[in-house]
């Protein structure tokens, strides 16, 4: 089977590609609705990236309990509390394997998170 692409960007890369039975969800930022960046608390900006990689997951037919992987990087490693405390509330009952990794991100923003999930296809 061929890869598929869902979504589009303002920049080169998609949301989401299904490749099998395998769904690879980008780097989600804390961008709104409107296309700008959140501000706030690591808090808020992690509710606001978990939304959007929920809402990508969602246009390869996917939900968050289907996610396997996560990759996480925060701005600060200060932030890890808060981080994971909004963190856990998305995935509560038993939570993808993760790695958390401090790092200097591409723009002002506090967290980015990268997912992978399961899920079979049909047939």
């Amino acid at each position: 089977m061929a890869k598929q692409v869902f979504g589009t960007s303002h920049v080169p890369l998609s949301p989401a590609v299904r490749a099998g039975d395998f769904v690879f969800i980008s780097g989600q930022t804390p961008v709104g609705p409107g296309g700008e960046n959140v501000g706030g608390t690591i808090e808020q900006q992690t509710r606001q990236v978990l939304d959007n990689v929920k809402a990508a997951l969602a246009l390869a037919g996917c939900e968050l309990s289907d996610v396997v992987k996560t990759t996480c990087w925060l701005e600060d490693a200060r932030d890890f509390p808060g981080f994971n405390k909004v963190y856990a509330t998305y995935f509560a009952s038993e939570p993808p394997a993760r790695t958390t990794a401090e790092s200097r991100l591409m723009a002002d923003i506090k967290v980015e998170i990268e997912a992978i999930a399961y899920k079979p296809l049909a047939g």
